[in-house]
């Protein structure tokens, strides 16, 4: 199961054929389990027994091995103590369930395993058949919406925030015309005119990132609910999405300034 499965063995032995029912009763504990009731000592060889069992059972830890999100990638790995099927004796529990790595198309191996255990037994029901990419899929399923949903928002933002700066760098341009048209009758060049109204749009960008990034930061609480495995105040990250609204930025703003190079000076002068 823990090869199959992909858990580590980190340290002590795996179940083996000797693990029979009427051999003593072995098991092997997560990490978790072992940072609680064995913090400061060495857990292989020690001793557990269910409390509430009667009479008690004790059972022996012969392996360590790595926690396993059992409850959700969101939610901290309680101890665990796994052991072998054949060796505890609970009446009350009448299902199992049944892991298979196979190579060919999911349809194809349902039919094998359900083949196998029939052959066993045909009076055994075999139900919840599921690959194993569901299982993640519908223990991800919440957070995959959540995240979609702040992807279509954060897009809808983006576009927003460009035709938001288009508009005002554009109705800045048309407020500024004529002082333009002076600038260029005077001697300035078609560069000249482009960096004064890039420089406008870009500072206005860069207020809006520098906000943004102040709020990013406040947020990262909310965040780290919806995901798992990184960072919420990567570097990387924040300096990414920064360069790309500062590229959206520029964009949104170089139409207006390429139009307000092509203002004709004797405009201004004649309304002068």
């Amino acid at each position: 199961y823990f090869r199959m499965m992909g858990i580590p063995l980190i340290a002590g032995r795996d179940f083996t054929a000797q693990d029979k029912a009427d051999s003593p009763i072995v098991g092997l504990a997560n990490e978790s389990f072992v940072r609680e009731y064995f913090p400061n000592e060495n857990p292989i060889g020690g001793r557990i027994a269910w409390a509430r069992a009667t009479p008690l059972q004790w059972m022996t830890i012969v392996g360590i091995v790595g926690d396993v999100k059992h409850y959700g990638l969101n939610l901290p790995e309680l101890p665990a103590f796994y052991t072998s099927y054949m060796q505890l004796n609970q009446p009350w529990k009448r299902w199992m369930y049944l892991t298979v790595r196979g190579e060919q198309n999911s349809a194809g191996l349902i039919a094998q395993v359900k083949s196998q255990i029939w052959k066993v037994d045909k009076a055994i029901p075999v139900t919840r058949l599921r690959m194993m990419p569901e299982v993640m899929a519908a223990s991800l399923s919440a957070q995959r919406f959540n995240m979609t949903l702040m992807a279509i928002f954060a897009g809808v933002a983006l576009v927003l925030a460009a035709v938001g700066i288009y508009g005002v760098v554009s109705y800045s341009v048309t407020q500024r015309t004529h002082e333009i048209g002076i600038r260029m009758a005077l001697g300035a060049e078609t560069g000249d005119v482009l960096r004064i109204v890039l420089k406008q749009g870009l500072a206005l960008a860069g207020l809006g990132v520098g906000i943004g990034l102040v709020a990013a930061f406040a947020v990262t609480r909310v965040m780290s609910t919806l995901i798992f495995g990184v960072s919420t105040t990567d570097p990387a990250i924040f300096t990414t999405i920064s360069v790309v609204l500062a590229g959206v930025a520029l964009g949104a703003t170089l139409i207006p300034a390429r139009r307000a190079t092509k203002v004709d000076p004797m405009i201004a002068l004649r309304y002068e």
